[in-house]
């Protein structure tokens, strides 16, 4: 183990903008004190922002999940139902789902994510409709969806190359690929709980494509399901190489596994200090990479305020429905006045933004805050009891 002299050399580099090596910021996760490495990925962040330092954000958004029927059967995914399983498969019709987007639009929403299983029958052909559909019903709502797996897999369907299938999503108004089906990178822990996915490599092989296309996206981490240490950085690492090349991830958001209704249960899990220590080397190690999210949906609202003193800018949204985190036993809720109140209880002003991080609206006089108590977190949702707060949006047989 490193002494503390070395420690602080390598937080006092990264700090001050400079680059650390993986096997320092291993050093790093494993070992620095943790108020020291919260302040060093803190300092990192107000470097950054300087002028806006002050400024949290949060966005209001809607996760639209058109089918749950998927082939991958992912072990920590308790969303997804075999294609022969016609009791718990479904999917929604266009209809539903256009009028999901005109209740995202009504209660201030600007982004949708549009996820959902790798269908056996949907190839490009079904995003490109309702990608064009919800864009000609609503021009104002960013699509910021899919990611790597779900192109990889439709692209199979429709018997066309990856980057085609890019191409075409990008012309039926898809605006930029979610961090969807990162979750591990690294080989061992990927084949462990996602064997029938892409591996690692490829999935950022398709989208350093998306960002050569011009789709820029996000980048997620799922932690807890027994990787390594050493497994979470050289995750890092994967994302750093790439970005160097390519500059088209906005964010990096890790978020924990949650162990309910699903094969690997709750056998392995991350602490909330690992979760915060996560953050915080990210902050120092993805020197490249802008934007730095908690997930207040997965570790509790307490754990993400927390996240915005070591490093994070963002703390997500206020997600209007969310179905697949919350099928596996994430039962953290929230609304926009409680993230305000999180967000300038830590400290921070808060700022409702938009998919590309620009400042919609700054928060900095409480006097003048919304006070529209309809947008609130999962008003929508399959996957928690009372979940159904619209009954009028139906699910339609899966068949």
């Amino acid at each position: 183990m490193p002494d503390n002299a070395v420690l602080r050399s390598v937080l006092d580099r990264a700090a001050g903008g400079g680059r650390i090596s993986p096997e320092e910021a291993l050093d790093l996760y494993r070992s620095a004190p943790l108020h020291a490495l919260g302040a060093a990925a803190d300092a990192a962040r107000r470097r950054r922002y300087a002028g806006v330092e002050h400024i949290a954000t949060y966005i209001i958004e809607r996760n639209i999940n058109y089918t749950n029927v998927c082939v991958t059967a992912c072990r920590f995914c308790a969303f997804y139902a075999a294609p022969k399983d016609t009791d718990k498969g479904w999917t929604r019709d266009l209809d539903d789902i256009l009028r999901r987007c005109a209740e995202t639009v009504e209660l201030g929403g600007t982004q949708i994510m549009f996820q959902g299983g790798h269908h056996p029958d949907y190839g490009v052909e079904y995003y490109e409709e309702h990608f064009a559909a919800i864009k000609a019903a609503f021009p104002q709502l960013v699509i910021h969806s899919l990611g790597a797996s779900e192109v990889e897999h439709m692209a199979r369907i429709s018997k066309v190359g990856v980057e085609e299938a890019i191409t075409r999503l990008k012309a039926a108004g898809l605006d930029s690929f979610a961090g969807a089906g990162a979750e591990l990178l690294p080989e061992r822990p990927r084949k462990a709980i996602a064997p029938l996915k892409e591996s690692g490599e490829r999935w950022l092989e398709i989208m350093e494509t998306a960002h050569r296309l011009g789709l820029e996206s996000t980048s997620t981490m799922l932690m807890g399901t027994g990787e390594t240490n050493a497994e979470r950085i050289e995750h890092l690492r994967m994302i750093r190489e790439v970005q160097d090349r390519t500059g088209g991830f906005r964010a990096f958001i890790p978020y924990t596994y949650q162990p309910e209704n699903n094969h690997l249960r709750g056998r392995t899990q991350a602490t909330v200090f690992e979760y915060l220590r996560m953050i915080a080397v990210a902050r120092l190690f993805l020197d490249n990479v802008a934007h730095i999210q908690g997930s207040w949906l997965t570790v509790g609202k307490e754990a993400g305020q927390l996240s915005l003193h070591y490093g994070a800018d963002d703390l997500g949204s206020v997600m209007l429905e969310e179905n697949v985190v919350s099928s596996a036993g994430a039962r953290h809720r929230s609304n926009r006045m409680e993230l305000l109140h999180l967000i300038r209880t830590a400290g921070r002003v808060p700022a409702q933004r938009s998919t590309t991080y620009e400042h919609l609206v700054v928060h900095d006089d409480p006097a003048n805050d919304p006070v529209d108590d309809h947008v609130v977190s999962h008003l929508s949702s399959t996957a928690i009891d009372a979940g159904m707060a619209h009954p009028e949006l139906k699910l339609i047989d899966a068949q």
